[in-house]
C-alpha cells in the first residue's frame, strides 16, 4: 500500500526540531556508521488502495471455497451467528492492545474476564487464562507446566492431532523431555501402557480420529501412578461428553476455532487452557480479575501474569507474551448468543448428522475402520482415498481428510440431509 502517515513536511520538521533534532538522519546519530542503510531498500513501489484491492482480489480468487464440507481434523465449518461479527469488529475492540494500563482498558479487561469465567463453566475447571495462540500451543504450554526436574518423561496418545503431537515435541525437545507416545489398539489408548512415573499424559477426546476416549478409565490409571493429566477437547463436544472437570483432569486445553471463528484458510484461531486451582500459578499468559477501585466500583485487573515473559525472557517459563483478546472475545460472544441450550444443540446436530451420514456411506460401501463410540468423526476404509477425495470436489464437495489408508469423514450442523444424500450418492457410482 502507498503511504499513510497523516503528518506533512512541514509539521514533520517542526516535531524534530522540538525534539532537539534537525533532520531524520539525525535521530539515528548514536547509530554506528557501518550499521546504516546507505541505498533504498529493493522492494516494489507502493500501490494505491485501488490497485491493492484488485491485487488482493485476484489472489483471493485462486482459493477454492466449497458449498459442502465433510472434513474436519481440528479445524470446523460451524453456523456463526451474525452478531459475533458485528460485535467483533467494533473499531475499539479491533484496535484495542495488551491492556497493561486498566485504567484505560476496562471494556478489554472485561471482556477477557467473561471469557475465562466462560471457558471454566464449560470445562468444568477452577481457572482459565486468556492468549493462547492455538490447541497445538495449548497443549505444549500444559506440559511445560507439569514439568519438573526429577519428571522429564511425557506420554502422548497417537490419539492427539498430529499438529499437536508435533508442537509438543518442539517445546519437549527444547526442554530436555522424553515424550513416550501410546499407540492405539482399535482407535483407543490404552490405559495399561501408563507403565512408569512420568510428568504428564496428554490425551484428546473425542480423539484425532473422532473415537470417544474411555477418559475416565485413563485418568485413573494415570493418577494412581503420580502422572497429571492433560485433556484436549472440542470444546463443541463438551456439550455432550463429560467436561475435563468431570472426567477429572488437571489440565483442560482445546482449540476454540469452533467457538465463532470462521475457518479463515487455517487461522488466527484461539488456544484455551483452563485448570485446576492447585495449578493456577502455573498457568503462562495472563489472568484478569475482577475487584474495586479506591471508590468501590466493580473493576478489572490482570490479577496474575508472568512478568518475566515480556521483560526477562532467559527465565521465562513460557512463550505466551502477546495478546490473543480478539479471538477471546469472539468466542465469548459466540458462547453468548447461543447460551446452553444452543451449544447443546449444535452437538446434538454433529453428532446425530454424522451417524447418519456413517450408516449410509457403510450402505455405500465403505466401512467404519474403528468399532467405538464417536461424536460428529469417523474414519472408513477406502482403496483409493485420494481419488474419491478428488472426484468429490469437482462436484463442489470437499470430501473428509486421507489418512492412514483411509478416509476422516466430519459432519457439523451446517450439513443438511440433502448434502449428506448428494455426498453418499457419488460415492455409490
Amino acid at each position: 500500500m502507498g503511504n499513510y502517515i497523516p503528518s506533512t513536511d512541514l509539521q514533520q520538521q517542526e516535531m524534530l526540531k522540538e525534539a532537539g533534532f534537525s533532520s531524520f538522519e539525525d535521530l539515528y546519530r548514536d547509530v554506528p556508521e557501518e550499521l546504516l542503510l546507505k541505498h533504498e531498500l529493493n522492494l516494489p513501489s507502493g500501490k494505491s488502495e485501488l490497485e491493492a484491492s484488485k491485487t488482493l482480489r485476484k489472489l483471493a480468487d485462486k482459493n477454492k471455497v466449497y458449498s459442502s464440507i465433510f472434513r474436519g481434523a481440528g479445524a470446523y465449518h460451524h453456523y456463526i451467528p451474525s452478531i459475533v461479527t458485528s460485535v467483533v469488529n467494533k473499531e475499539e475492540f479491533v484496535t484495542a492492545y495488551t491492556p497493561y494500563q486498566a485504567e484505560i482498558s476496562q471494556g478489554v479487561l472485561q471482556s477477557i474476564f467473561e471469557y475465562q469465567t466462560m471457558i471454566c463453566e464449560l470445562t468444568g475447571m477452577d481457572v482459565s487464562n486468556a492468549s493462547v495462540y492455538d490447541g497445538a500451543v495449548a497443549a505444549a504450554e500444559a506440559v511445560s507446566m507439569c514439568r519438573s526436574p526429577k519428571k522429564k518423561k511425557v506420554y502422548v496418545s497417537e490419539g492427539v492431532h498430529p499438529d499437536t503431537m508435533k508442537v509438543i515435541r518442539t517445546y519437549s525437545w527444547a526442554y530436555g523431555d522424553e515424550i513416550i507416545p501410546l499407540a492405539l489398539k482399535d482407535g483407543l489408548t490404552d490405559p495399561a501402557d501408563l507403565k512408569e512415573e512420568a510428568a504428564c499424559v496428554v490425551i484428546q477426546q473425542p480423539n484425532y480420529y473422532g473415537v470417544i476416549e474411555d477418559v475416565r478409565a485413563l485418568v485413573s490409571a494415570a493418577h494412581e501412578k503420580g502422572i497429571q493429566v492433560i485433556l484436549s477437547m472440542n470444546p463443541i463436544a463438551m456439550a455432550s461428553l463429560p467436561c475435563p472437570g468431570e472426567y477429572g483432569a488437571d489440565i483442560a486445553v482445546g482449540e476454540g476455532q469452533p467457538l465463532g471463528m470462521p475457518l479463515s484458510y487455517g487461522g488466527p484461531y484461539l488456544g484455551f487452557m483452563a485448570a485446576t486451582s492447585k495449578m493456577m500459578r502455573k498457568l503462562p499468559g495472563r489472568i484478569v480479575g475482577q475487584t474495586v477501585d479506591s471508590e468501590g466500583n466493580k473493576a478489572y485487573v490482570l490479577t496474575l501474569q508472568a512478568r518475566e515473559q515480556h521483560i526477562r525472557r532467559e527465565k521465562a517459563s513460557s512463550n505466551i507474551c502477546s495478546n490473543e483478546a480478539l479471538c477471546a472475545l469472539t468466542a465469548s460472544v459466540y458462547l453468548a448468543a447461543m447460551g446452553p441450550d444452543g451449544i447443546r444443540e449444535v452437538a446434538k446436530q454433529c453428532c446425530s448428522k454424522a451417524h447418519y451420514l456413517a450408516e449410509k456411506l457403510e450402505e455405500a460401501g465403505l466401512k467404519r475402520r474403528f468399532k467405538a463410540d464417536f461424536f460428529h468423526e469417523f474414519v472408513t476404509d477406502c482403496q483409493e482415498p485420494e481419488k474419491l477425495i478428488a472426484k468429490l470436489a469437482e462436484k463442489d464437495i470437499l470430501g473428509g481428510l486421507p489418512v492412514d489408508g483411509g478416509i476422516l469423514w466430519c459432519c457439523t450442523e451446517m450439513n443438511s440431509k440433502e448434502e449428506i444424500d448428494a455426498l453418499v450418492q457419488e460415492v455409490a457410482q
